[in-house]
């Protein structure tokens, strides 16, 4: 007759845990969205609703100012979207709102807040003008615009690079210094307009001399958008595969992300900081050139007319991602369309679309503390059991015969 003796096992793990773990299991054990679906629908999700309080908060605004808030609504929505004639003005004002955009996206990937993208349009459009000018005597139209584009390029990028390398060689605030950067934009602009480069003939509104028309950027076929719409558009498609998709873009992002751990690395933290901010500033010049030579024919004081402010607007609903820029802008240049149909319809002034504007951008501004708070955007840990520990010497099963 042979005799067992009790096992001397191990605890057995909680079975409800093996339930869970097991994928034959009716509980599962993973939510029924990935986490990077989760964060994906969270980016998306926060600005909507920030747009939609936006709103809400504008026709509060507008009811006070005694206007009909639906009827604002409206007339914006025809004005910019209602139909092919009044959408290619939202198209024409998008182009350089994308390309100002990327001005303080591309930095923000480095963990920087550029905002100097008003000061980087002006200086790439007097550069643009200064390089046209004299080019338009003697050389083909294609050859004076590349000019002239190359032109805006580099001093937009020179602009914001001294952005940068204050920040990382003098550890100047970026803020602060590229706001700084704006006004001295601006009174250069003035200062050179109304003297150096000043047309005679332009006595009520100082200018500089008119580009010829035939160097000036024509429109899209069977439209009146100018070309600069492409410009914008290619751009931001390279800035997204630059950041995105190539090792330099993961290497700014990396620095972005934990300086430290970059320079541990061996990253070069100060040489990435002032290429990304010239390529930044780039965007921005090429911006005033496209201003220059398919808007305004000339350097003036409507260089200064808001679109640098505007792309950081952009910017940020964007989320600093340079594809769903392209497409904030032409919401955006919707809304700056629509500020002459407010003023005859419902006789609100004409800088009413900038009340709209900082709305947007306060209420943005405030979302992104919202980012991580929501339990559903959370990542939701699987519960897995631990494995069964192996049998310990001595604690094996013993028959006795």
């Amino acid at each position: 007759m042979k005799a067992k003796q009790p096992e001397t096992r191990s605890p057995t793990p909680d079975r409800s845990l093996q339930a869970l773990a097991d994928p034959r299991s009716p509980i599962p054990n993973t939510s029924m969205l990935s986490y990077r679906s989760r964060k994906a629908l969270e980016s998306i999700a926060l600005p909507i609703a920030a747009l939609l309080v936006s709103l809400i908060l504008f026709g509060i605004f507008c009811a006070f100012a005694g206007a009909n808030p639906f009827g604002v609504y409206a007339s914006i929505w025809k004005a910019a979207f209602g139909k092919w004639s009044t959408f290619q003005n939202s198209l024409i004002r998008a182009a350089p709102l994308m390309l100002c955009a990327l001005c303080t996206a591309l930095p923000a990937r480095l963990g920087l807040v550029i905002i100097g993208n008003e000061g980087a349009l002006v200086v790439g459009g007097l550069a643009a003008i200064a390089i046209g000018l004299p080019l338009s005597a003697s050389l083909p139209a294609g050859m004076v615009q590349i000019g002239m584009a190359i032109a805006g390029l580099v001093a937009g990028g020179l602009w914001i690079a001294i952005a940068g390398a204050l920040r990382h060689y003098r550890a100047v605030n970026e803020t602060i210094s590229s706001l700084l950067l704006n006004y001295v934009a601006i009174a250069l602009l003035n200062h050179l307009v109304g003297g150096p480069m000043k047309d005679p003939s332009s006595l009520n509104k100082p200018s500089t001399f008119p580009l010829p028309e035939a160097v000036m950027l024509g429109s899209i076929p069977g439209t009146r958008v100018h070309w600069g719409l492409l410009y914008g558009l290619i751009a931001c498609v390279i800035a997204y595969f630059l950041m995105q998709r190539t090792t330099f873009g993961f290497a700014a992002r990396t620095a972005g992300g934990n300086i430290r751990a970059a320079r541990i690395a061996g990253l070069p933290v100060g040489k990435l900081t002032v290429i990304v901010c010239f390529l930044a500033g780039s965007c921005a010049g090429l911006a005033g050139m496209v201003e220059v030579a398919a808007v305004q024919g000339a350097a003036n004081e409507s260089l200064n007319v808001g679109y640098g402010y505007g792309g950081i607007l952009v910017a940020f609903v964007a989320r600093h991602n340079p594809l769903a820029a392209a497409i904030v802008s032409v919401l955006v240049g919707g809304i700056l369309a629509s500020g002459g149909i407010l003023q005859r319809s419902h006789n609100l002034p004409d800088a009413t679309v900038l009340v709209f504007q900082g709305l947007v951008f306060l209420v943005i501004l405030f979302s992104e503390s919202l980012y991580g708070r929501f339990e559903f955007f959370k990542e939701k840990p699987a519960m897995v059991a631990p494995p069964e520990p192996p049998t310990s010497p001595g604690q094996e099963s013993i028959v006795v015969s």
